[in-house]
């Protein structure tokens, strides 16, 4: 650690992905995915799009009844394919709805997660480019140094659609795919160490991160680098969380 390069530790207190990484198959996934979000109304539940029920399916093992707990989502694209569809429809002379422009808006999931979930905290939407997951790590460890107990994380995006040329940059995903953790300075569960490092590269964006940090939290890799053009990001699980019975 150098005093350009802190090293930043927490504790994850609970993480969850959604598909599940025991690959269950699509018809098994929507039973769960169901009967996941099976304490929703229905009227809110037909306002969730592919990718918003990708997400919810994800964070509700992470909620908890405290509401006053800070968020930060972070999304590359977040409801693009919903904007796409209202550009067309502009583009051919309809009218669209209100309600429909509301939910294809980048923090459109982050307001219907508030109104299912009843969190009244302050809500972050990040859009982190070629940073990928870092940057809501940098937000969160500001909460948690602001002096939040806690602070619920959310990452999420989903295939771009056709219209946007993605190839060589790796911007999108080939399926959709949420992960939600819930952080605090201490407490159990998995200690982590974050840092930035010097070496730089090119590893895509959040959405080819997102599978990369999900196989570190559930593997036993005890580290994680991810490079970017101008930096590289390090993630370390702490001696306590490899060795829990020393």
């Amino acid at each position: 650690m150098t005093e350009n390069n802190p090293c930043l530790q927490f504790n994850i207190l609970a993480w969850s992905v959604w598909p599940p990484l025991t690959g269950e198959d699509a018809q098994d996934l929507a039973v769960l995915q169901k009967d996941v979000l099976a304490f929703m109304p229905m009227h809110l539940k037909r306002r969730l799009s592919p990718l918003a029920k990708t997400v919810f399916c994800a964070l509700t093992p992470c909620t908890v009844a405290d509401t006053s707990i800070p968020v930060v989502f972070s999304s590359s694209h977040g409801e693009l394919a919903k904007s796409l569809e209202l550009i067309k429809l502009i583009e051919a002379g309809e009218e669209i709805s209100p309600t429909t422009f509301s939910l294809s808006v980048h923090n459109a999931i982050a307001g219907l997660f508030s109104i299912a979930f009843g969190y009244t905290s302050e809500v972050t939407v990040l859009a982190p480019g070629e940073e990928g997951i870092a940057p809501a790590f940098l937000e969160a460890m500001g909460l948690l140094h602001e002096g939040a107990a806690e602070v619920l994380m959310v990452f999420y995006d989903e295939p771009l659609p056709d219209f946007y040329p993605t190839a060589p940059f790796q911007l999108g995903a080939d399926t959709a795919c949420a992960v939600a953790l819930r952080i605090a300075k201490a407490g159990t569960g998995t200690g982590l160490q974050f840092s930035r490092g010097n070496g730089v590269g090119y590893q895509g964006e959040q959405p080819a991160h997102l599978p990369l940090f999900s196989q570190f939290l559930s593997g036993t890799a005890a580290e994680l680098t991810i490079t970017t053009p101008r930096q590289s990001w390090h993630w370390q699980k702490l001696p306590s969380t490899l060795n829990p019975t020393s």
